[in-house]
């Protein structure tokens, strides 16, 4: 007999991220991650699988954050980062066996790194300051005394960091593995990107912008570069966000993702294919009107990261295309053929695949399974399960499968979403309704595992949650749509779904709704809460209230308040216009404010603008801050804290509903 989900089933699940194969092919790695209540953080591991006995074994132990494995090309060391001295640093480790070996101690840590082809060096990316080398030691004096910081840039922050050094650039360098020494090979006043090496080890693709107004020019454009005389060939110069590179197996053809300005950060991300020989590209999904890459919010795959492409020998592409709910793994070949490699309903957030293109390596969730890995055959699409971590939960836990609907919503357009029924429901009885909104807006809720979704059904409710216009998944001009409309369209499908889904169940009460979201979802609760009375209650996260501060208070709202709004302080009404603190005075729904002290996207003092404004005008409201935690307290805060958030929001919903 299974049993209901509950909020500490958090530290139970298993997330299984970052499947690499080996240059051999018969086996892999991939990083587990869980929580550690004991000491209140997550630890992510090292795991290797046999392909041919399905045999896994753990490959490192300890309290650590372990990313991005990368093999050498003959197999025989593996190297990755890990957090073990709080910063990332590059480690490496014998397939033989044995203890990894720390190859950096950077004052800053390592970002990123790749291997050259020849396993005698590894080309990395890391932060060092103006005038200052990767291995100077860090000047103690700095830490005794603060220090006041003097800012001449309007990026000058950023959340989940805080404060951006302004005399602190990243650039790329590479590290002799027999000498340890350490040589830079970018320089400037830059932030530079590691993108790719070539298989001849002759080449190095990076992004950089050398724009001298960093602070309205923000493309990163791509380069190659010849390693020894530096010389630069520009493969891509447009106003946009390029990255991801792949050299194809004979260094002829190079791939990459981006996606143009026209649409601001709403453009569809496209995959690119360049010929290095002919310095000539073109846009292969060109066609395909969805953003390639993965656009899903949820709240349990931990450090889930995936290749932007794959190569195989014959020239075909693997990548990840987000469409309709689903993330999928599509194929393409360069002369423009294009099929998807796996199924619909489900969200594959992590793949690799052989260089035969005979088979994927992917990590696979759908809302009723929490995630594995999997061995795919890519001509027949037969799989098989290469770990089974989560196996007995999903046993023990009732979790319910979502019903899929599509409805019409603002100028007739079809809206997409879901509807999960109540843990235990029986016919005939009624239950209480959630609407959930999820963030971004350019993001999307998916056919995926979802904690805080299972929970709210295991505690009797149902709850609807929907991709409105302004979600990736449907097409450039849906995605587009919400752009100097916020609180209109979008706010008319969520309501349309709404009214869609109590005419169609008679199960959901009409008299006992809920709504809730954070960041853009918080934007909107507070909308509707401010423009209509039928929610009983209302929890916003991480919210938006007044767009007027926001653009000077948001580590991106000086230029994000004129992309989404299509205002800036020139145009103070409109940005009034569209914010919700303007209608506090029509708020009748009993209203908790859930907020991050250290949240730099969406600051707290929108949260206290709002609390106190409905204090003062007497409305029904509570309001809780979380300490030490940052915009993305639902999906990486620490561990207690995630627990305190789903507490609160039940509590209300329970109080109330």
């Amino acid at each position: 007999m299974t049993r209901k989900l509950t909020i500490e089933d958090l530290s139970k699940l298993v997330s299984v991220t970052q499947p690499v194969l080996a240059p051999n092919q018969k086996e892999a790695v991939f990083v587990r991650t869980h929580m550690d209540d004991k000491e209140n953080t997550y630890q992510a591991n090292l795991w290797h699988v046999d392909l041919e006995s399905n045999e896994v074994t753990q490959w490192t132990h300890g309290k650590e954050k372990v990313s991005a494995p990368a093999y050498s090309a003959d197999g025989k060391q593996l190297a990755f980062l890990s957090s073990r001295d709080e910063k990332n640093q590059l480690y490496i480790l014998s397939t033989k066996g044995g203890e990894s070996r720390k190859i950096t101690t950077f004052d800053k840590g390592v970002s990123s790194f790749l291997w050259s082809p020849c396993g005698k060096k590894i080309w990395f990316s890391a932060s060092v300051k103006d005038g200052k080398s990767f291995t100077d030691e860090p000047d103690q004096d700095e830490k005794k005394k603060p220090e006041p910081v003097v800012v001449d840039k309007m990026k000058y922050k950023m959340d989940g960091i805080g404060l951006l050094p302004q005399d602190t650039f990243k650039h790329i360098g590479f590290i002799n593995l027999d000498t340890n020494e350490v040589t830079q090979f970018t320089e400037g006043n830059h932030q530079y990107g590691l993108q790719a090496v070539s298989h001849d080890g002759r080449n190095i693709v990076f992004s950089v912008n050398r724009s001298e107004n960093q602070d309205f020019e923000f493309s990163q454009a791509l380069y190659l570069a010849n390693v020894e005389s530096k010389e630069e060939t520009t493969i891509i110069e447009e106003d946009g966000y390029f990255g991801g590179a792949a050299f194809s197996g004979d260094d002829k053809l190079l791939a990459f993702v981006g996606s143009e300005s026209a649409y601001r950060n709403a453009t569809h991300t496209e995959l690119y294919v360049y010929d290095i020989e002919a310095g000539f590209r073109q846009i292969l999904t060109e066609g395909l009107d969805a953003p390639v890459g993965d656009y899903v919010v949820a709240d349990h795959q931990q450090g889930a990261s995936a290749p932007d492409v794959v190569w195989t020998k014959d020239n075909h592409l693997y990548f990840q295309v987000s469409v309709m709910g689903d993330v999928r793994l599509y194929a393409a070949s360069v002369e423009g053929e294009m099929y998807p490699a796996t199924g619909e309903d489900e969200h594959v957030y992590g793949y690799d695949v052989a260089k035969t293109g005979e088979f994927a390596l992917l990590t696979v969730s759908n809302p009723t399974h929490i995630g594995e890995l999997y061995l795919q055959t890519i001509a027949t699409g037969e799989r098989k399960a290469l770990t089974t971590f989560n196996e007995e939960f999903e046993k023990e836990v009732d979790l319910v499968q979502p019903d899929t609907i599509i409805y019409k919503g603002a100028k007739n357009w079809d809206v997409h979403g879901w509807l999960l029924k109540p843990a235990g429901f029986v016919e005939g009885e009624q239950y209480p309704l959630i609407v959930d909104i999820h963030g971004g807006p350019h993001a999307m809720f998916a056919n995926t595992f979802f904690h805080e979704m299972q929970l709210l059904a295991a505690q009797g409710y149902g709850v609807l949650y929907v991709n409105p216009r302004g979600s990736h998944g449907y097409s450039q001009q849906f995605v587009d749509d919400v752009r100097g409309d916020y609180g209109g369209g979008d706010y008319e499908d969520i309501m349309a779904g709404v009214d869609h889904v109590i005419a169609e169940h008679s199960w959901i009460d009409e008299n006992r709704l809920g709504v809730t979201g954070g960041s853009y979802g918080g934007f909107m609760t507070n909308w509707i809460v401010g423009h209509n009375n039928r929610f009983k209650a209302a929890v916003t996260q991480r919210s938006i209230s007044n767009w007027v501060s926001f653009l000077g208070v948001s580590d991106i709202g000086y230029y994000f308040s004129d992309w989404q709004i299509g205002a800036d302080m020139t145009d103070v009404e409109k940005l009034w216009q569209h914010s919700p603190l303007k209608y506090a005075k029509n708020v009748e729904t009993p209203l908790l404010i859930l907020h991050s002290e250290k949240d730099f996207r969406c600051p707290i003092e929108q949260a206290e603008q709002l609390y106190i404004t409905l204090k003062q005008m007497k409305k029904e409201t509570s309001f809780v801050r979380f300490p030490d935690a940052d915009h993305n307290l639902s999906r990486t805060g620490l561990p207690n804290l995630r627990y305190a958030r789903l507490e609160q929001i039940t509590g209300w919903f329970n109080q109330y509903l």
